[in-house]
């Protein structure tokens, strides 16, 4: 008799097993994991909870996106459990899965510590057919809400979301039309809003469920069962970790030990504004004359053009060969050296492609063709290298995979950056390994895509380290998966359209924040202003509902947002001459060089954040849930985000908005900008407060541990004035 997708049997009723402070339980049907004696993970009361197909799984890739096609061949849908049984040092569930055929299968926990559990899912090797995806469905409350999964631009709470676990670029557009249509239809490029470029496998809920998978394959997580999550795996064998704790905040430092903590920034960096920019010498030295005349607080300059640029497709890119040009930034070295020494440091660029530059003139090393002739660039079927498209050229991709290749590329960093005394650099990429790739050895483009990422993360953190510049140099990079916090130094939220849409926007600035904080990106920010502009570039005129471009408003919310994230910087953006500037007008320069004093009056607030998230895995930027877990209200915010415990903030993120709806729990709240005190009973009320620009909404806890300290460097600093 099938009972729900399991078979029943006639075997004991209930057996138990206990792991630690754990109790896995086995009620036929049903298998419970308990946790001091309170219930966290049971099989859904409907379907079986393990699932497998074996199949073929075809990856398209265009410009950094895959389109994912699979062939079924055999199923196997219907569970059922034979045996729950301690064995040497963990305790195994057995059973078999019925379909094409009999395949026999176990989940073995085994103990971690007393907030953890791994476990591990694997099908009897006896000439049966293998399963190539594996499902595992877990019982949910009808109202849990569903948090993390990497950096997640749209969805704070994905119940109801189908998402791929799959690093790859989010889009242009996302679902605002017709950019979307356009961009998807003649590019294969629009995206959809569960695309990310640092995805992970860790969940975390506000039913305090909590896992990741050590698996890299490609997977599916399905929320749109209202009491169901469903785990899809594209692979023969499944490896995870479940967490434990009595908070939010108890899940994410247990999650870290997976997970890995990033270190606290270079103190350098807490100081002030990073100015992204191109244009070379004189008009840094430029640039740095108008910030010192507004007061500006300055940490660097980010001069991402200091290989030179080119005109492309998308607007202005640079040429991908690592050395400095020296006709853009004439004695490089010593220009870097005497702004360093000026209290201004340089941060630079790189990513893992690399562009033939025999056509250039004034080129040193041409690192394309030397990588070509070692055999550091991954292939295609045919053995030659593989060219990837990007928007208007194709480059070839450094295999990571083969340790010459990691070498070549960090030597490189070393002997053309930190040589000349740079403090930093966008690590930019990492997502657009094809599957069909040929990599070192025996190594599966499709096992190694999500991986990537995580490899580039330590190849840039092994420069630093083997260089002994630990903690005075930093890297920030955009790609990501489950572990890369364990390695990566910064994080920032790639490319954001230069707009206000919920899709693609200033709001995926809040987003994006919050769900990669519950996901272990504890140190995370984004482009003051956005990055795309879909104005054609040779167009002088934009083009209505097309031609996106950012405004002077959304790079004064842009700005008022960022100053209270881990990071403070600009970006030009695709199009510099289409993008508003802090440089257009002395207003916006004033307000920007006004919020930079806002940012740095907070750093030594900050510097004890990141300490915690150095040492639990906490991130800066917080969801107000994980402080208030007991708040239905909270739960549900999308667009109001903490720094730390002490800061409430609630940004402007629509046009012409001058006022703002606030909720703050019950605390003692000052607001920054009147120092009007709100104490809110209850569980917490809304609050309307004034929003002028120069204003947004943020609120000090009266009783912080550094709110004092706060308000007086902000006195000190003028930031108080409005």
């Amino acid at each position: 008799m099938k009972v729900g997708g399991f078979l029943s049997l006639s075997t004991p009723s209930a057996k138990s097993c206990t792991l630690g402070a754990f109790e896995l339980r086995w009620t036929a049907p049903r298998f419970e994991i308990l946790w001091k004696n309170k219930v966290v993970w049971k099989t859904p009361n409907q379907g079986a909870f393990l699932k497998a197909f074996e199949n073929e799984l075809e990856a398209k890739e265009s410009r950094g996106f895959f389109r994912m096609k699979e062939r079924l061949s055999a199923r196997w849908v219907d569970c059922n459990i034979l045996s729950l049984e301690a064995a040497g040092d963990g305790v195994v569930l057995q059973g078999e899965l019925l379909g094409d055929t009999v395949l026999s299968w176990s989940l073995r926990f085994t103990l971690v510590d007393g907030e953890q559990l791994a476990f591990h899912v694997s099908f009897l090797e006896d000439g049966q057919r293998q399963p190539t995806c594996v499902i595992m469905n877990w019982q949910m409350d009808k109202n849990e809400r569903v948090f993390g999964l990497g950096t997640q631009f749209t969805h704070v709470d994905l119940k109801g979301k189908k998402v791929p676990i799959l690093s790859q670029e989010p889009g242009i557009g996302r679902g605002v039309q017709p950019i979307t249509w356009m961009m998807e239809t003649f590019f294969g490029a629009g995206g959809t809003t569960v695309n990310s470029n640092a995805p992970s496998t860790h969940l975390l809920t506000s039913g305090l469920k909590s896992l990741a998978l050590e698996n890299k394959e490609y997977a599916v997580y399905d929320f749109r069962s209202a009491e169901m999550m469903s785990l899809q795996i594209y692979a023969t064998e499944v490896k995870g970790r479940l967490f434990f704790g009595e908070t939010p905040l108890d899940c994410l430092e247990v999650s870290s030990r997976l997970i890995g903590r990033m270190p606290p920034l270079p103190s350098w960096l807490q100081q002030g504004a990073v100015i992204g920019m191109q244009g070379g010498r004189a008009l840094v030295e430029q640039r740095l004359e108008q910030l010192k005349a507004h007061q500006a607080s300055v940490a660097a300059f980010w001069l991402q053009d200091w290989v030179g640029a080119r005109k492309t497709a998308a607007g202005h890119q640079l040429w991908w060969n690592w050395e400095p040009d020296e006709d853009t930034y004439p004695e490089w070295g010593a220009f870097v050296r005497r702004l360093k020494s000026a209290g201004i440091r340089v941060m630079a660029y790189v990513n893992p492609f690399l562009v033939n530059v025999a056509s250039q003139k004034n080129v040193k090393r041409n690192y394309y063709q030397e990588a070509l002739e070692h055999g550091y660039l991954i292939k295609n079927q045919k053995g030659a290298p593989y060219a990837i498209m990007n928007t208007s050229f194709s480059a070839g991709l450094l295999d990571l995979s083969n340790p010459k290749a990691r070498q070549f590329v960090k030597d490189i960093i070393k002997e053309e950056m930190l040589s000349t005394e740079v403090s930093g650099w966008m690590a930019d990429f990492g997502e657009a390994l094809p599957f069909d790739a040929v990599l070192h050895g025996d190594v599966e483009a499709s096992e190694y895509h999500n991986a990537y990422p995580e490899v580039w993360a330590q190849v840039n953190r092994e420069v630093i380290a083997e260089a002994g510049l630990e903690g005075d140099v930093a890297f920030f990079m955009r790609s990501g998966f489950t572990q890369s916090p364990a390695s990566a130094t910064l994080f920032w939220l790639g490319d954001q359209l230069t707009g206000w849409r919920a899709e693609d926007g200033i709001k995926n600035a809040v987003t994006g924040l919050l769900s990669s904080g519950m996901s272990g990106f504890a140190l995370n920010h984004s482009d003051i202003g956005g990055y795309t502009a879909t104005t054609l570039p040779h167009v002088p005129f934009p083009l209505s509902a097309v031609g996106h471009c950012r405004s002077r408003e959304l790079l004064w919310r842009w700005i008022e947002l960022n100053a209270f994230t881990a990071v403070f910087r600009t970006h030009e953006g695709n199009q510099p001459a289409k993008n508003y500037q802090i440089f257009d007008d002395e207003q916006t320069l004033a307000h920007f060089a006004r919020f930079s004093r806002v940012y740095a009056a907070f750093s030594h607030y900050r510097k004890s954040l990141c300490e915690e998230a150095a040492q639990k895995g906490w991130p800066l930027v917080r969801h107000p849930w994980l402080h208030y877990p007991d708040n239905d209200t909270l739960r549900g915010l999308e667009y109001q985000m903490m720094l730390g415990p002490d800061v409430m903030v609630a940004p402007v993120l629509e046009p012409n908005q001058r006022s703002q709806r606030v909720y703050l729990p019950p605390d003692h709240w000052t607001h920054l900008w009147s120092g009007d005190v709100f104490k809110p009973g209850g569980d917490g009320e809304w609050v309307t407060v004034d929003a002028p620009l120069g204003t947004p909404p943020v609120f000090l806890r009266s009783h912080g541990r550094s709110t004092c300290q706060i308000l007086e460097k902000l006195s000190e600093n003028k930031c108080l004035g409005g």
